[in-house]
Parts: C-alpha cells; sequence; structure tokens
C-alpha cells in the first residue's frame, strides 16, 4: 500500500481559477516525482468548495506529480453525483483521524492565479501574469481532464460573442458522448461553433499526437490536456503549454497565451 501525501489549500479561489490551476500550481511546487509511489489526499476548505468536475481533473493529473492515486473525501457533493448514477451499492472509505502520512503541504489557494505549463514538463508552471508574450497557432479545450460540463461552460464563458484569432485554431473535445449531448442542449456548442472553434467527438485525438490537430514542427499549443512532454501532441519540436479552459479560451481569441480579464 503507497504511503499518503496529504494536501491541504485554504482560502477562496481567484475568478477564472479552477481545479486544473491548483493541481497545476501544486505540480510546479512538488515537481513531477513529488508523489512518486505516493498517494494524493486532497483536502481543506478549498477543496470542499470545488465541483465534482474539478475535482476530476486534479485526480485525473495526480498521476502527473508521480502519484498511484489522487484521493478525495466523499461528501455532499461526492453524494449528489453520484445520485442517479450509482447503479450498485457503494462502501463509502474515510481517513482515520489519527492518520498518519509520509508528508503534509499547505496551500494558500487564494494566491493562486490562473496557471500555465510551459514545455515540456507539467512542473514547469508559471502564472499567466508571467507567461510573456507567447503567440500559439492552435488550442485544444477538452479531453478527459478538461472536458466535461463545467469546463466547457467557463469555456463557452470566455468565447460568447467572440471570434478565435485568425492565425489560431481551436479544437473542443467534449469528455463524453453526455456531455456532447448537454452541451448541446445548453447552447454551449452553438457558441463555440459561432465563435470559429471546430467541436469534435469524444476522443483523445491531438492529446496523444494521434490524430486531428497534431502539430507541426514549430507551432505551439495551449491545451486543457494532461501532458505536455516533447512530441507529445505532433512533432519533436512543437510545444504544448498547459493550461485551464478559461486561459485556454481567451488565449483562442487572442493568438497568444493572456488572461481572461486582458480580452
Amino acid at each position: 500500500m503507497p504511503k499518503t501525501l496529504r494536501i491541504v489549500y485554504h482560502g477562496q479561489l481567484q475568478p477564472w481559477v479552477g481545479g486544473k490551476d491548483l493541481i497545476l500550481h501544486t505540480i510546479g511546487e512538488i515537481g513531477v516525482s513529488g508523489a512518486r509511489y505516493q498517494a494524493i489526499e486532497f483536502a481543506g476548505p478549498t477543496v470542499d468548495r470545488l465541483p465534482m468536475d474539478d475535482r476530476f481533473t486534479m485526480a485525473n493529473m495526480a498521476i502527473e506529480a508521480g502519484a498511484k492515486a489522487g484521493l478525495f473525501a466523499v461528501d455532499d457533493v461526492t453524494s449528489a453525483y453520484l445520485d442517479g448514477r450509482a447503479t450498485r451499492p457503494y462502501r463509502v472509505y474515510q481517513a482515520d483521524a489519527d492518520a498518519t502520512y509520509a508528508r503534509l503541504i499547505e496551500i494558500n489557494a487564494a494566491q493562486v492565479e490562473p496557471q500555465v505549463a510551459f514545455p515540456h514538463l507539467p512542473e514547469n508552471v508559471r502564472p499567466v501574469s508571467a507567461t510573456g508574450d507567447v503567440p500559439i497557432d492552435q488550442v485544444v479545450i477538452g479531453s478527459c481532464t478538461n472536458g466535461r460540463l463545467g469546463d466547457l461552460r467557463v469555456a463557452a464563458e470566455v468565447l460568447r460573442d467572440k471570434q478565435v484569432h485568425t492565425g489560431t485554431r481551436c479544437i473542443v473535445i467534449p469528455g463524453t458522448q453526455q456531455v456532447y449531448l448537454n452541451a448541446l442542449r445548453e447552447g454551449l456548442i452553438e457558441i463555440f461553433v459561432a465563435a470559429g472553434a471546430a467541436v469534435s467527438t469524444p476522443t483523445c485525438g491531438p492529446c496523444l499526437g494521434g490524430h486531428m490537430g497534431v502539430l507541426a514542427a514549430g507551432e505551439r499549443a495551449v491545451s486543457t490536456t494532461n501532458r505536455n512532454f516533447r512530441g507529445r501532441m505532433g512533432h519533436p519540436e512543437s510545444e504544448v503549454y498547459l493550461a485551464g479552459p478559461a486561459v485556454a479560451a481567451a488565449s483562442a481569441v487572442a493568438g497568444r497565451i493572456i488572461h481572461p480579464d486582458d480580452l
């Protein structure tokens, strides 16, 4: 059984900051080997207020810190999510009151602004205000990491009544067919199409350089996916910058990495 690293988040999140920004900031702090062969237990008042979509993103990217698993305590948010989804009885596990941890880390989440991971590791993290002038060729919004309905709502909020930059491709990938259908019913897909984005059926697609949006030599992409290793999305001389859906959508409009408030 792996040892557990407990990370406790405090404070009210800034506008446009979500689970992707918290996990990128965390990986930037502890590194891609910071939780190697351990489990990460995410906790604290900030986490208690996170919706399930953001928790899924953080658990997904715990692996990018070397962890075997990313864990959240079951609470009312979890129970509400499972209601109508769980098809069989389930058992709830909680950490013991006297549990011991390999390490305890406290993070002031109120100071975390939208984050961007520079090539070619998820630990090369900077706040978006420190990214400088980075022109981009492509934006990918979605995938297993940030392709849930909450993520698409954030992206649509940024893209509403705006246009994707003429020199930039924007691809939106719902995480599942159900997410796709719900986004269609809410009018989110229409917002993306009207903005000039291409909406894909759910797929890994460009995330692993499989198809659709594969980067050419020298191209740069801002992506809400989980990894930005060299050659991950195409040519070994391309670059992938990881960000949350808000920064990704704003960057698609600006044609360069930008804070949503700067549009």
